[in-house]
């Protein structure tokens, strides 16, 4: 068995989504720091290109976009659930939701002016002017657009009250009564606005929204220990990427096995990704691609929010 190894950074929002995963799974990994912004070498040796932030790495198979990070630590160990029995399309559908509105609601309103002072006032200047740069380009070639601030001050009230009122008349502790992967992603959009005194208020107004995300941010995040970039990559090209899924689906664009492709995100951060497609289920789409530095690995991608194009040649 290969340890679960996290690529990830202490400030990325969804980086906390999967640290949470891991803690509410209670398991033990190993936390690689990446940068947060480009160049990431190590990681781009692993993912053939993929950017964002985290990458869940299994040995020589390498999980992006953390909908799909929260299947694999389901496959991982299954109690607690996730997806709870019965709750499995509400929960998904929910977490869909909160990944994508509420996270660009988030971002809006934490990369204010006053808000970005507040984050980032005891930095170099240079180092602000990377980033945002860095982020331009991230929101660039995709469907995502940045909601303008006005705009989302104007929404925020109707999230937050609609959250409020599910918390106050569920009759468990969680969003659907017991915890899923649902209350994982709608914390961390929450998480992200609580981390500067300019934004902390539009969560922290809401009574039961603060009741119910200290007690989601309770779990923790496992047991961990630190690893270099270098040492996940000699893992994976020193490992086998495991066994394809059993799993029989003709794909509805008529992509074949073995055949060239490249695939990415739909939204943000459009890197495409060019392997071999050695597996298209419903859930997952995997590549197997060769690296100079990783050798052989299998980048494997949710269905949903990613594209898949033919490589002609």
């Amino acid at each position: 068995m290969h340890e679960l190894i996290l690529h990830h950074y202490p400030t990325s929002p969804f980086a906390e989504k999967a640290r949470l995963l891991l803690g509410f799974k209670q398991l033990s990994w190993r936390s690689v720091t990446i940068p947060p912004i480009m160049p990431k070498p190590d990681l781009t040796a692993l993912t053939g290109g993929y950017r964002k932030t985290p990458v869940l790495q299994v040995g020589a198979d390498i999980y992006c976009d953390t909908a799909l990070i929260a299947r694999r630590l389901e496959a991982e160990k299954r109690t607690p659930a996730l997806f709870p029995e019965g709750q499995e399309f509400n929960v998904a559908s929910f977490a869909q939701w909160a990944d994508s509105q509420v996270f660009l609601h988030a971002v809006s309103l934490v990369f204010q002016p006053e808000s970005i002072a507040a984050r980032f006032g005891k930095l170099p200047p240079e180092f602000l002017k990377t980033f945002i740069a860095d982020r331009s380009t991230l929101f660039s070639g995709g469907l995502a657009t940045r909601i303008p601030l006005e705009q989302a001050k104007h929404q925020w009230p109707t999230i937050m009250a609609r959250l409020q009122q599910q918390l106050e008349r569920e009759q468990g502790d969680y969003l659907f009564g017991e915890p899923s992967i649902a209350d994982f992603a709608m914390v961390h959009p929450l998480w992200f606005l609580r981390g500067t005194p300019v934004t902390a208020p539009l969560v922290d107004e809401y009574p039961a929204v603060a009741t119910w995300l200290a007690r989601v941010l309770s779990v923790g995040h496992g047991s961990f220990s630190d690893m270099s970039g270098e040492g996940a990559v000699a893992i994976a090209r020193d490992a086998t990427p495991a066994a394809l899924p059993d799993e029989a689906l003709v794909d509805p664009n008529g992509f074949a096995i073995g055949q060239r492709v490249a695939i990415a995100a739909v939204d943000y951060g459009v890197d495409a990704v060019e392997g071999e497609l050695v597996f298209s289920g419903r859930e997952e789409l995997i590549l197997r691609r060769e690296d100079p530095r990783a050798g052989t690995v299998h980048v494997h991608f949710p269905r949903m929010g990613f594209r898949i194009q033919a490589i002609e040649g």
